[in-house]
């Protein structure tokens, strides 16, 4: 079946995927992040908020200032194809951002941060690094997280909000529509109380074309 013309082509995003199987950490955060010792806290600012994963031993509202949450990442899998772009968030430098911390035991530390990372550098689109994290309940932690690379071919920064909301109206992945990640991300920000007009416009604008 011949690709739907009114979706932008993906001649130029290429996929280096991270072996599933046994994956070997690529960078030094990657290393620490499964062989540190004690407790892991991780950095949710997307999907991880809501669909984490894993069951963490303690969740707090948090904050890491220097990143700022962005519709940037063209999706090709998850939330839209190689084919038929969608869009989901990054972290890309600027402003701050309000997410979730989330702690994982030191007994499930190893195993997590490999999950994440299988789900997260299927690309190497990100840039897996600890970010100094302050939690709302007073306390300041290094948290893993995953930091959107400029360069990288998927990156849709530049993009303008017109052209972002055609990949949220049109992606479709193995993990859904994109819309719906985003209704979801919205739903889960207001569930705990943060702010981020610029995800609720990008909310309003979606719903109100129908």
């Amino acid at each position: 079946m011949p690709a739907d013309p009114s979706c932008p082509p993906a001649d130029s995003l290429t996929e280096t995927a991270v072996p599933v199987a046994d994956p070997v950490p690529q960078t030094e955060a990657e290393r620490l992040a499964r062989f540190g010792e004690g407790d892991l806290w991780v950095f949710a600012y997307g999907s991880l908020m809501w669909n984490p994963g894993f069951d963490p031993v303690e969740a707090v509202q948090a904050r890491v200032d220097g990143y700022q949450r962005d519709l940037c990442v063209a999706s090709l899998r998850y939330r839209g194809t190689p084919d038929c772009l969608g869009i989901v968030l990054g972290l890309q430098q600027g402003g701050s951002c309000q997410g979730m911390a989330l702690r994982v035991a030191a007994a499930q530390r190893q195993a997590v941060a490999a999950a994440l990372d299988a789900r997260e550098l299927i690309t190497r689109l990100y840039h897996p690094q600890f970010l100094p994290c302050y939690l709302a309940d007073g306390r300041q932690v290094e948290a893993y997280g995953y930091v959107v690379d400029p360069s990288h071919s998927q990156y849709l920064g530049h993009l303008s909000r017109a052209e972002k909301l055609v990949f949220l109206r049109q992606g479709v992945g193995c993990n859904g529509t994109s819309a719906e990640y985003l209704r979801n991300t919205v739903a889960c920000l207001d569930r705990h109380g943060i702010s981020d007009g610029h995800l609720h416009g990008y909310l309003a604008a979606l719903e109100a074309s129908g």
